[in-house]
């Protein structure tokens, strides 16, 4: 492993990364549980899920057995007139585990690709229906993905500005802070008067690139009656709120009312491999039962449907479903109430977050949002003390794996404190 870091900077380029300023990368070569460890034998520990996708620990021996024993029967097949059992399995399992009323999955690569084909369903929903609708209502804040249609109907700005003249155009509504829901209500009323909305999409409850912000169940709840009385095509991104983060399985179980269509991945397979699935209700999938085969979903992967992710998602769901995953997150979802209890009164600290296994500390300095200076030196502090932490600028949050234990959570919180008092003036 010698020299990894320069053969790295020989071929490598690496994502949401200014390679001239950016420092070293780490040298990861092994995992297990929440511990990576590099190529000097040092541990960090994961308290982001390597990318909020890892929800069982690194390493999970009941995921690697399935994705073995996968592989030695089907690793993958052209899954356009093509089904085989563990793609079924998985759709059968997905279906079981939702609310009542969704019918349909259809297999995609990642969180991106997810939004992009629920984007693409709702369009053509409507244009199969000789009713075409031309626009998305969005939030101010949202991050979907890094696709062209993800992009669109994201939070325009630092990280689109290139791409800005190519996205097609999406109305937003303003993001229900504390103490503004009326307002906001009263805006996407406002907004929906209008006959041209093919769908609404949102990241229920948890906006997670903007900073882990969090918006009230009661305000969701209104929002898709709302949407609802217009007919408006209801997606739910939970690429990053599903699989537990929120306390319920999918931030959908916080609300009565269900959506049309709801984009899955991250934690769907555990964190160990790529994939995504967008489900559908029967209504929407009966919108594509036509002769003409160009009324059909005309769209797909090389890897769609993969056995593999798909044997490693249907472990995972088993895990996820156990009294064990349950009781852990429950464990976390306390632990975490109790340390933002703590920080609350501390001056440094402009605002604590908390629902379910998510835990947000946003950092009173001058310099806020996603280029917030700050970023770096909290980054390396924590990294220097043997902890892998992502801040979302001046926003440092935790949202680990599920196995961590309460010593790897007392040992975070301390350092947290700590670089409170080192890190920040």
């Amino acid at each position: 492993m010698k020299d990894l870091k320069n053969r790295d900077r020989q071929v490598v380029w690496h994502p949401f990364t200014q390679a001239k300023t950016e420092k070293n990368p780490l040298e990861i070569v092994r995992a297990k549980g929440v511990i990576l460890t590099d190529t000097n034998g040092k541990n960090f520990l994961d308290v982001n899920s390597s990318w909020w996708v890892n929800v069982h620990g690194h390493g999970n021996e009941v995921i690697g057995n399935a994705i073995a024993e996968q592989f030695s029967e089907l690793d993958h097949v052209i899954f356009a007139g093509v089904t085989h059992p563990k793609a079924v399995e998985l759709a059968e399992k997905v279906i079981d585990i939702l609310p009542k009323g969704f019918s349909k999955v259809f297999f995609s690569d990642d969180g991106s690709t997810s939004v992009e084909v629920a984007l693409k369903m709702a369009f053509q929903f409507w244009f199969n229906k000789n009713q075409p609708r031309m626009k998305i209502l969005a939030m101010e804040g949202a991050y979907h993905g890094d696709t062209f249609g993800a992009m669109s109907v994201g939070q325009r700005g630092y990280f689109f500005e290139p791409f800005e003249h190519l996205l097609f155009d999406v109305d937003y509504l303003p993001f229900p802070e504390k103490g503004t829901e009326m307002e906001f209500l009263k805006s996407a009323k406002d907004k929906l008067q209008s006959e041209s909305y093919a769908a609404l999409i949102v990241e229920p409850l948890v906006q997670g690139s903007a900073g882990m912000k969090m918006y009230k169940a009661s305000v969701l709840e209104e929002l898709m009656s709302l949407a609802r009385e217009k007919d408006v095509l209801i997606i739910f991104d939970e690429v990053m709120t599903g699989w537990g983060r929120t306390g319920k399985l999918f931030a959908m179980e916080h609300v009565s009312l269900v959506p049309d269509i709801v984009c899955l991945s991250k934690g769907l397979t555990g964190g160990v491999l790529p994939l995504g699935l967008t489900v559908a209700t029967e209504r929407i999938f009966e919108a594509f039962l036509w002769d003409e085969k160009s009324k059909a979903l005309l769209h797909g992967h090389s890897f769609t449907g993969n056995a593999l992710s798909c044997s490693a998602a249907v472990a995972s769901i088993g895990m996820m479903k156990s009294e064990h995953t349950l009781q852990n997150i429950k464990r976390i979802e306390e632990k975490f109430h109790q340390f933002g209890q703590i920080l609350k009164s501390n001056p440094k600290v402009k605002e604590v977050r908390h629902l379910g296994a998510i835990l947000a500390i946003e950092i009173n300095v001058g310099s806020e949002g996603y280029f917030s200076d700050v970023r770096d030196k909290m980054y390396h502090f924590m990294i220097s003390n043997g902890i892998l932490m992502r801040p979302l600028g001046n926003v440092i949050f935790l949202n680990p794996p599920y196995c961590i234990s309460d010593e790897e959570l007392d040992y975070t919180f301390e350092m947290i404190q700590e670089m409170l008092k080192s890190v920040i003036d």
